[in-house]
Formats: C-alpha cells, sequence, structure tokens
C-alpha cells in the first residue's frame, strides 16, 4: 500500500493513492492554511468511519440483513495540548431499511469496531472508541 503527497508553502496538499485517485488536504487557518480539503485528523476520522463502515455492510450482507443506505457519523474528542492527539472517538451507524434486526446490526458494528477494522486496530490503546447503532426506517 503506497499513497504520495504533494504540498505547496500555504499548506495545500493532494494525496495519490496507488489507484489513481486523489483528493486534497489543508490546514486549519489558526496556522495559516485556508481550510481547503480535509484536514489530517479529519482524514483519521474518515479512516475510522469507512473501514469500520465496510466491516458492517460485509457482516450484515452475510447475515442476511436487508438495508437500503447506511449514514456513519464520528467525533473525536482531543486533548488540549501539543500534540492534540485523540482522547475518545464515538463512531455512530445510522442503518436505513424497513426491517432491520437491532441485535444483528448491533453486533455487526461491534465485531467491525473491536475485531475487524483494521483502523481501529491500529489507534493507540489509550483512545476509547465507543460507538452507537440507530435504525432507521
Amino acid at each position: 500500500m503506497r499513497v504520495e503527497l504533494s504540498g505547496t508553502p500555504d499548506f495545500r496538499f493532494k494525496a495519490k493513492a496507488g489507484n489513481g485517485y486523489s483528493f486534497d488536504i489543508g490546514a486549519s487557518k489558526s496556522i495559516g492554511g485556508d481550510e481547503s480539503g480535509f484536514r489530517p485528523m479529519e482524514l483519521l476520522l474518515a479512516g475510522i468511519a469507512s473501514c469500520s463502515a465496510i466491516d458492517v455492510v460485509n457482516i450484515l450482507k452475510k447475515s442476511r440483513v436487508e438495508f437500503s443506505s447506511m449514514d456513519i457519523e464520528v467525533n473525536g474528542d482531543r486533548k488540549d495540548a501539543i500534540p492534540a492527539p485523540f482522547t475518545g472517538i464515538e463512531v455512530v451507524f445510522k442503518i436505513h431499511g424497513p426491517a432491520v434486526d437491532r441485535a444483528k446490526a448491533e453486533k455487526a458494528v461491534s465485531l467491525a469496531l473491536e475485531k475487524y477494522c483494521s483502523v481501529s486496530a491500529s489507534l493507540d490503546p489509550a483512545i476509547k472508541v465507543t460507538s452507537k447503532t440507530i435504525l432507521d426506517s
């Protein structure tokens, strides 16, 4: 796995994956950036959201749970220091569908975050990762 990053003195970066996909990364205004693109800590939250979401979809499919869509919101609390690592991350899954089994959905979320998600497994163990599962028909 490889990612290349190129940037300019005004904190504008472009990340490019080995498959050719790319996206913008920027910095906060507080350090001279202009908020263009994702900020690095937002990328980490997007990483845990997308990684666990892929696992949840796989687990729900294998459990024969039908759903129409899924929305994930991730909230991170950071230490007020430099560096400012996350101290806690909450991942909220909103699973849409008329007959989603709550127990299976909650188990899928739990398994994804605690057993299968490589991003959450890569975090410092001191970072408390919690989850919430909301069903919406």
